[in-house]
C-alpha cells in the first residue's frame, strides 16, 4: 500500500469507527422508532451545521455557536432548546473532530485541555442549578453577542502587535498560580457554556492566545478537544440527569448528526493547514456576522 495510503489511514484510525457506530445508531434509532418524517422536517438545522460544524472543527469556536444564534434569533427556538442541541451536536461534531486530531496528531497543548476542563465541569453543573435559572431569553441572546464581540475584539487587538510573542506550549513548569488560572477560566467558561452550550472552549482559547501568547495553530486543536469534553458532559446533564432534552431537539440532533460527523473533522484537517493568522481573520469575520445578524434580528 502507497505510504500517503497508509498515513492516512492511521490518521483516521480513531475517527472512523467512531463514525461507523454514529451512522449505524442514528439508523437505527431512526427507523425503529419510526420518526423519518420528524427528523426530515429538520432540515435546517442540517444547514445550519454544515457551516456550524465545520467552524467547530475549525476554529475555537464551537458548533454551537453558530446553532445557538440561529435557532434563537433566526427560528426563534428557546435558549434553553438551542443549548441542548448544541450539547447533542457537538456530542458527535466535537468528538469526530477531536478524534480526527489526536489521530493526525496535529499538536496539542494536553495541560490546557487538562485544567480547564476540571473547572469546566464544575462550572457547567453551578450555572446550569444556579445561573441559567435566573437568565431571561433577550438576556441570554444578548449575552452571547456580548461575550464572542469582546473575544473578538481583544484577538484582534494582540494580533495588532507585530511583535507579539507567540509560544508553541505553556511554560514547561506550571507554577501553583498558573494552575489556579486555568481551572479559574475553565470555572468561568463551564458557566458559560451551561447558558449557551459552548464556551469553555472560547474562553480557554482567549487565555492560551492572550494571557500566555500560545500560537492560534496550537490553541484552536487543544479547544476543540477541551469542548468535546465539556459538551458529553453537558449532554449527559440534561439528557440523563435532567431529562429535559425534548423531542423536537432529538429530531433536530438525529438531523444534523450525519452532517457534523463530516465537517467538523473536515474543519479540523483545513484548520491544520492554515497560518495562525489566518484563523483568526477566520474568527473575526464569524464574530463579526453574528453580531451583525443580532442587531438585525433584535433591533
Amino acid at each position: 500500500m502507497p505510504k500517503n495510503n497508509l498515513q492516512l489511514l492511521r490518521s483516521l484510525r480513531f475517527y472512523l469507527p467512531f463514525a461507523a457506530f454514529v451512522i449505524l445508531g442514528l439508523v437505527s434509532v431512526i427507523t425503529s422508532q419510526g420518526v423519518i418524517e420528524q427528523v426530515l422536517a429538520w432540515w435546517p438545522a442540517s444547514l445550519t451545521m454544515m457551516f456550524g460544524s465545520f467552524i467547530a472543527g475549525a476554529s475555537a469556536e464551537g458548533g454551537g455557536a453558530i446553532a445557538f444564534p440561529v435557532f434563537t434569533l433566526i427560528l426563534h427556538i428557546p435558549p434553553n432548546d438551542a443549548r441542548n442541541f448544541s450539547f447533542a451536536i457537538q456530542s458527535i461534531g466535537m468528538v469526530s473532530a477531536s478524534l480526527l486530531i489526536i489521530g493526525k496528531g496535529i499538536p496539542v497543548e494536553w495541560r490546557s485541555i487538562f485544567y480547564p476542563a476540571l473547572g469546566g465541569l464544575s462550572g457547567l453543573v453551578f450555572g446550569t442549578v444556579f445561573v441559567v435559572p435566573m437568565l431571561e431569553p433577550i438576556t441570554t441572546k444578548l449575552f452571547f453577542v456580548s461575550l464572542w464581540m469582546a473575544f473578538g475584539i481583544g484577538l484582534w487587538r494582540a494580533n495588532r502587535n507585530a511583535s507579539r510573542i507567540v509560544r508553541q506550549a505553556l511554560p514547561a513548569v506550571l507554577s501553583i498560580a498558573d494552575i489556579a488560572r486555568l481551572l479559574g477560566i475553565g470555572v468561568v467558561g463551564g458557566i458559560v457554556t451551561s447558558i449557551f452550550g459552548n464556551g469553555v472552549d472560547l474562553v480557554t482559547f482567549c487565555m492560551l492566545t492572550l494571557w500566555y501568547g500560545v500560537d492560534e495553530k496550537v490553541a484552536t486543536p487543544s479547544s476543540v478537544i477541551l469542548m468535546s469534553i465539556t459538551t458529553i458532559a453537558g449532554f449527559f446533564l440534561h439528557g440523563a440527569i435532567l431529562q429535559d432534552v425534548n423531542a423536537p431537539t432529538i429530531h433536530a440532533w438525529l438531523a444534523a448528526a450525519p452532517v457534523v460527523l463530516v465537517f467538523a473533522p473536515l474543519g479540523a484537517f483545513v484548520i491544520s493547514k492554515w497560518q495562525r493568522l489566518s484563523i483568526a481573520r477566520l474568527l473575526y469575520i464569524i464574530i463579526l456576522v453574528q453580531l451583525i445578524g443580532a442587531i438585525v434580528v433584535l433591533g
